[in-house]
């Protein structure tokens, strides 16, 4: 922060003192706030200034705020709530904004756009979220027009843990300067750290538009910096959470270890609706950290810099920084870190990068690639922050005031000669007891929520620890009195061990608060079953209630199961709707156009 001299401002060296202890303290907002509260105090002392002076000068042409179209394309909300935050920012600074979904802009009207902000997350291997996909789609067809006089720029959200890593974002930011547009900003593609290039993002966009500009930001952006504030709790701040309870949820016996967790909410301010997420923020397994200090010859008490605080180097290893996955930034930084020739080689060559990463954490690393001549405080440097673990809410908050339940599976398997643990899923299965605390938010998801016909049938299909969001669908519906038909669909490996909250879908499903249950238990025949088998025996019947407006929700792993419940729908619509596969597909498009198919999946 540029500190102000006596010899180089108006201000006396009183004034210097206090604007230098007060701006450095300053949040983006309050800055933004004062900067109007200033110019709005300048134009109402300009407008009391002696009449003569009016007279003198000369009538001044109102200013027109340029208008910005932001668009984002969103599966968990991260993009949506980035969006929404920058086209505030940009509101209060004088601009007129749109911010909309992919899915909900008309692309005919790209052509009328002049300054236009792409927010965009990448799902599963490079591909775009579901309410990206008809704007994708379009923007890379022949209709895409050319873009005259067009100006825009992309803020990617991805993981860089995954091959594609922004891909969706750097399609869309190469496409549009194709297409003839001229970047306000340079691409920023965000890891799962994402907050602070995203704010940077932000100023950057905020700066270019302004070039030119002589136009001072409206008088209304200190009125809105008023408004009534959320929860002071966030991704950025998160809540510590009390456990209540910790449950198995799986019977004696089963290949599964599924936990049940209700969290207290109570003096958070923080609340939610069914389809959204809380974020947990977990600790790396203790064991794993030991053995890593070990490995390095580390001592555990050594204070390092992490931000702008000073820890523990234990406390950093155990809060503050991933250890458990590998991803080419870190083992590029890594390479030139060591400066060992066989890291060197690896990183040169992408396919034996892939390879060597696939199951592999940081304590394989460090094992494969000494010595390591780097500090402790070098070495943590390159690490990556530890990201939130986002899991569907399993209740409703109507049903269950200021508490929030989870279900969880935990991750186990061996790879590479070693046990490999999930970082949130085995700290609640092994090490959470109730009366512990987590660092907590909400994540709210406006792609995954229930109709807002409440008579509007609904169809779920959500196998495993997919089940979570249906439970909170159920207790909203109960709660509410909703009449709307039901249905859901869930497998799981056993009926005896693996049906999860059975009592309450069969009580749900007695007192009529679910119409029809449909379960796919796949090892207990010789024959495996899945929820696409059971959704394909009734076939004629699902297109009925597609017809009758039903509206789909699929929940669970992306990579096989929502994939396959996917190609089912579209059969399903083919044979029972007599049409070609084609027209099959363009009507599913439409229900998700129309909100009426929606997906969590991870």
């Amino acid at each position: 922060m540029l500190q102000l001299q006596v010899m180089n401002s108006p201000f006396n060296q009183e004034q210097t003192e206090l604007l230098n202890r007060l701006l450095p303290t300053l949040t983006e907002t309050q800055s933004l706030w004062l900067s109007g509260y200033l110019a709005a105090l300048q134009s109402s002392s300009l407008q009391a200034a002696p009449a003569v002076e009016e007279r003198l000068a000369p009538a001044a042409a109102p200013a027109i705020p340029k208008e910005v179209t932001i668009l984002f394309g969103s599966q968990t909300g991260n993009a949506q709530n980035l969006a929404k935050k920058s086209g505030k920012m940009l509101e209060e600074r004088g601009f007129q904004v749109n911010v909309s979904a992919m899915s909900d802009f008309k692309p005919n009207n790209l052509k009328k756009v002049k300054n236009l902000l792409i927010v965009v997350s990448t799902h599963g291997e490079g591909d775009p979220p579901d309410n990206a996909l008809t704007f994708h789609e379009f923007i890379h067809g022949k209709r895409a027009p050319k873009l005259e006089d067009f100006r825009f720029s992309v803020l990617a959200l991805g993981d860089s843990s995954y091959e594609f890593f922004c891909q969706t974002g750097k399609d869309f930011d190469k496409r549009l300067e194709e297409l003839g547009g001229t970047r306000i900003t340079p691409r920023v593609d965000c890891d799962l750290d994402f907050e602070e290039p995203a704010a940077e993002w932000a100023k950057a966009v905020l700066a270019g538009l302004s070039e030119g500009e002589s136009s001072s930001p409206s008088p209304a952006a200190a009125v809105s910096a008023s408004a009534p504030a959320e929860s002071v709790y966030s991704r950025s701040n998160p809540f510590r959470a009390e456990v209540l309870e910790n449950i198995n949820l799986n019977g004696r016996g089963s290949n599964k270890e599924t936990r049940h967790l209700e969290i207290s909410l109570e003096g958070s301010g923080l609340t939610y609706q069914p389809g959204d997420s809380l974020g947990v923020y977990p600790e790396n397994d203790p064991e794993l950290v030991d053995l890593l200090l070990a490995e390095m010859n580390w001592d555990p008490e050594e204070a390092v810099r992490v931000k702008e605080e000073t820890v523990t180097l234990k406390e950093a290893l155990s809060s503050h920084f991933e250890i458990t996955v590998l991803t080419k930034p870190l083992v590029e930084k890594a390479a030139k870190l060591s400066g060992n020739e066989d890291l060197q080689q690896l990183v040169s060559d992408s396919n034996q990068l892939k390879t060597y990463m696939d199951g592999r954490d940081l304590i394989d690393l460090v094992r494969d690639f000494k010595p390591w001549n780097s500090s402790a405080q070098e070495f943590v440097s390159i690490l990556r922050k530890m990201p939130a673990r986002l899991y569907s809410i399993s209740s409703s908050f109507e049903a269950n005031p200021d508490e929030v339940h989870l279900t969880i599976g935990a991750v186990r398997y061996d790879a590479h000669g070693r046990e490999r643990k999930g970082v949130c899923s085995i700290l609640c299965a092994d090490r959470l007891q109730p009366g512990d605390t987590l660092p907590v938010f909400i994540q709210h998801n406006e792609n995954f929520k229930l109709p807002e016909n409440p008579d509007t049938p609904i169809i779920m299909v959500g196998p495993g620890t997919g089940i979570a969001p249906f439970r909170s669908f159920m207790q909203e519906r109960e709660e509410n009195g909703t009449e709307g038909k039901s249905w859901l669909f869930f497998g799981d490996q056993h009926f005896v061990t693996d049906f999860l909250y059975q009592t309450e879908w069969q009580k749900w499903l007695k007192d009529g608060v679910l119409s029809k249950l449909d379960v796919a238990f796949s090892r207990d025949d010789d024959e495996k079953v899945y929820v696409q088998h059971r959704m394909q025996e009734n076939s004629r019947e699902l297109f009925q209630w597609f017809e009758e407006g039903a509206a789909v929700y699929i929940c669970g792993d992306e990579k096989n199961m929502a994939h396959d419940v996917h190609n089912t729908l579209i059969d399903i619509i083919e044979k029972e709707g007599g049409m070609s596969r084609e027209q099959a597909a363009e009507y599913l498009a439409d229900m998700q156009k129309n909100k009426r198919y929606q997906r969590d999946v991870y």
